[in-house]
């Protein structure tokens, strides 16, 4: 057994390292190694631990980068877009494809500017993953090379690329949803663009001018499968039968121009000639929601002839013995659009005690602002003697607080030296305004599917919304505000968008189908985490790379893709 030994020689210490071990019974000393006094053996340690130590050590962010690139070469982006846009070859340059291709990459990891661009890849291992000359990353440079893609070649690049995402994920539902949103730029009212109008902005900034974006995402897998741009003061009703011939030839190249397919949107959407459309078109049926305010019969139908709807929140409610608060539905027929429709009436008592709770609060908003009229207006004060103004007031009150004027009777009469106000509540207006709470309306000419069915496909529209939602994150996708000035740029930056979009979810896809339950926008943050290290040590001409040690999530996510990482180096978990 080996142990350090030392001996005492004029009054200093000399070590030594031996190897002892019994013979015969006896100890014996089997080695000797002579080591030095304690100065050698600190020079030594020294010496040795700087002939060691790298001169130079450098962290770059690489895990999320590797895993969009790895998402990414199954469908090969830049190979894509260089088919559809000839040009000269040029070593120096990245190809237009390329330009696309690293601002998807940024899309999916940390959203910035296309000024932002080269620095945010100087962090990076791309060099290493998907070597570029980062310094023509440029926004000046994104401007030539995008201005060579014209309108067509960019739509044929989009519908080539979403093929390639169906096929990689085919759909195994013949249901798709479809919706629009609205995305605010601050280009200056003289700049010309045909895209972006003003309009009624969903974010709430009506004062900036806007485009609209439609989308078709498949319900199963959620990956978008048609999209288009259009003018943000374009109504969605239009926009729709304008998209309607694109859209269904996109459908039916998932699932088989042959098949039966089912579209559902809200009832923004359900213009007669819309409709008139959809049933001109014998494959293709629709589920859409209609609007409680031209339907008085069916709001206020008796809630005992409602029963419950078969929902994955409604067994979870069950459960908890909840059953009170499940979504609960009645079924009839009726004469919408020139034909005979399948109507079901949802009522969502969670949905109905929120809104309840939201009115109440707004009556006594309203209620306060009543007594300040009905005080000014008996005390004959200044600017509140004119009956018409007063009235005008009322409504204009009732409008910002987006509640009826109806809720309330309100009477200004002359009395003598002036004028009089009296208000008292309208209680039948205001019965049959809480009876809508909580109640939904879906019509659809899919008479053959239960009522579970086409309630549930209705529900699962929020798998459009939810894409909205990810375009309008503020790190991943982030496909507003509108940086670009040109319809041509605009269009350019929304492609991409959308292609990181879809990235994201085939990553979703791949974690679920693994057990994980992770987000793509969870997972991306935990693999920024995964730096490269290079170190450049004595004696060796090139830097030696290595991985950082994943933690336990990191872990998980390169085994969902078949990898892990082993003494620094990234391995297929298969070798």
């Amino acid at each position: 057994m080996a142990h350090i030994h030392k001996k005492i020689k004029k009054g200093r210490p000399y070590y030594y390292v031996r190897e002892t071990g019994r013979v015969k019974g006896k100890t014996k000393v089997l080695n000797q190694v002579y080591l030095g006094s304690p100065e050698k053996i600190l020079q030594m340690a020294t010496e040795a631990k700087a002939s060691a130590m790298p001169s130079k050590i450098q962290s770059q962010e690489f895990g999320a980068l590797w895993l969009a690139h790895l998402v990414e070469s199954d469908i090969d982006v830049a190979g894509l877009i260089d088919n559809f846009v000839p040009q000269k070859p040029n070593k120096d340059e990245p190809s237009v494809g390329e330009y696309f291709l690293y601002a998807i990459y940024n899309r999916m990891i940390d959203a910035c500017s296309k000024r932002a661009l080269p620095e945010w890849y100087k962090h990076t291992a791309i060099q290493h993953i998907r070597p570029v000359n980062i310094q023509k990353l440029t926004s000046q440079m994104y401007w030539q090379k995008w201005h060579q893609v014209g309108d067509d070649q960019l739509r044929q690049i989009a519908t080539e690329f979403l093929r390639r995402v169906a096929k990689l994920e085919q759909p195994s539902s013949d249901c798709f949803m479809f919706d629009t949103t609205n995305y605010y730029t601050f280009m200056a009212s003289h700049t010309p663009s045909e895209l972006a109008q003003r309009g009624k902005n969903k974010e709430g900034r009506n004062w900036l001018r806007q485009i609209g974006v439609a989308l078709l995402v498949c319900r199963d897998k959620r990956l978008p499968l048609f999209y288009r741009e259009y003018e943000g003061n374009r109504h969605d009703s239009r926009v729709f039968l304008q998209v309607m011939g694109d859209m269904f030839t996109a459908m039916g190249e998932i699932v088989g121009k042959q098949s039966r397919m089912t579209v559902v949107f809200d009832k923004g959407m359900n213009a007669e000639e819309n409709i008139a459309a959809i049933d001109a078109n014998e494959q293709i049926n629709f589920i859409t929601t209609y609007s409680t305010y031209f339907a008085e019969d069916l709001v206020h139908v008796d809630l005992s002839k409602f029963t419950p709807i078969d929902t994955r929140k409604n067994r979870k409610l069950h459960e908890y013995g909840r059953d009170e608060d499940r979504l609960v539905a009645w079924r009839t027929t009726g004469e919408y659009w020139n034909g005979q429709r399948t109507v079901i009436v949802t009522y969502n008592p969670i949905t109905a005690t929120k809104q309840r709770f939201s009115f109440e609060k707004k009556m006594l908003r309203l209620q306060e602002i009543l007594y300040d009229f009905q005080a000014k207006v008996n005390q004959g004060a200044t600017h509140w003697r004119n009956k018409a103004q007063v009235l005008a007031r009322y409504n204009d009150a009732c409008a910002q607080l987006h509640i009826a004027a109806d809720l309330y009777t309100v009477e200004v009469y002359e009395n003598g030296n002036g004028l009089r106000m009296n208000f008292r509540k309208n209680h039948y207006r205001i019965g049959r305004h809480i009876d809508r709470f909580g109640k939904n309306i879906i019509i659809t000419d899919n008479a053959d599917w239960s009522t579970d069915d086409i309630v549930n496909a209705s529900l699962d529209r929020w798998t459009v919304e939810d894409g909205f939602r990810q375009s309008k994150n503020d790190d991943l996708v982030a496909m507003m505000p509108l940086r670009h000035w040109t319809d041509s740029k605009i269009k350019c930056h929304i492609f991409t968008c959308i292609a990181a979009y879809a990235l994201l979810r085939l990553i979703e896809i791949k974690l679920r189908r693994a057990g994980s339950t992770l987000t793509a926008q969870a997972a991306m943050k935990q693999m920024n985490q995964l730096h490269s290290v290079l170190m450049w040590l004595p004696k060796r001409k090139t830097p030696e790379r290595m991985l950082e040690e994943s933690d336990e999530e990191q872990a998980q996510i390169l085994s969902a893709f078949g990898w892990k990482i082993e003494g620094g180096v990234l391995q297929n978990a298969g070798s």
